[in-house]
């Protein structure tokens, strides 16, 4: 079984801005952490770290490895006072050209993504700007959500899309995907921020939310090491 680690950090509730500990924004930054160097011998990990919601606006980096600082700025995220922010890390016993082979495909995200029956691109022809319109599979509280491609940058294994539209109560979500290669393995982070849905809290949006993320990159996980090169 995977082992998960949550982590929640509470900022302060005037205007600020939260950093990783790569990327020096504020003084007195932590000593970085090192992204880990996955092999095949490596369990599947995943780190889980989670921001309150706050009643101002907020700018929050939700990462906790180092990377560089070109990939990091994309993991920062604008949080509203009625949003949340979280990310998810795995390591994946595979080559990052095998993992970005299936993360890249804003065309196909069901090839990993599990709770997605379809998809169909709508608007674009794959490059930033692109739109697809993707159907959940029955039983959870969505049925379609319209989706714009917003990064796709082969060259630094990063892609990024946001909700536009659809059939769900995830409003407002952007996800950015980050890779991050070591020796035959790979490191997967994953961030977002969304809407708290009415009638929900902060921790009960993250969990459902990292719930999605975590399976859908344990899939990836999965699919990524059995890939033939």
């Amino acid at each position: 079984m995977p082992s998960i680690e949550l982590q929640r950090i509470n900022p302060p509730t005037t205007t600020s801005t939260t950093t990783s500990h790569c990327m020096s924004l504020t003084k007195n930054t932590p000593t970085p952490t090192p992204i880990p160097t996955p092999s095949s011998t490596t369990p599947t990990n995943i780190n889980i770290q989670r921001f309150q919601a706050q009643p101002t606006t907020r700018v929050i980096t939700p990462v906790s490895i180092c990377m560089p600082e070109e990939v990091l700025r994309n993991h920062i995220h604008m949080v509203g006072p009625n949003q949340c922010c979280s990310s998810v890390v795995q390591t994946i016993a595979a080559p990052i050209d095998s993992v970005w082979s299936l993360v890249r495909r804003f065309d196909n995200p069901q090839a990993y993504k599990h709770f997605l029956k379809s998809c169909h691109v709508i608007d674009g022809d794959g490059h930033v700007g692109t739109l697809r319109k993707v159907h959940v599979v029955s039983g959870l509280p969505a049925g379609s959500s319209t989706e714009r491609l917003e990064i796709l940058d082969d060259e630094r294994h990063v892609m990024s899309f946001k909700v536009v539209g659809g059939e769900h109560r995830l409003n407002n979500y952007r996800s950015v995907t980050s890779l991050h290669g070591g020796g035959e393995g790979t490191v997967v982070v994953e961030s977002y921020v969304v809407d708290i849905p009415q009638g929900n809290t902060n921790e009960e949006t993250c969990v459902f939310v990292d719930t999605i993320v975590r399976c859908n990159l344990q899939s990836l996980a999965h699919i990524a090491k059995n890939i033939k090169t």
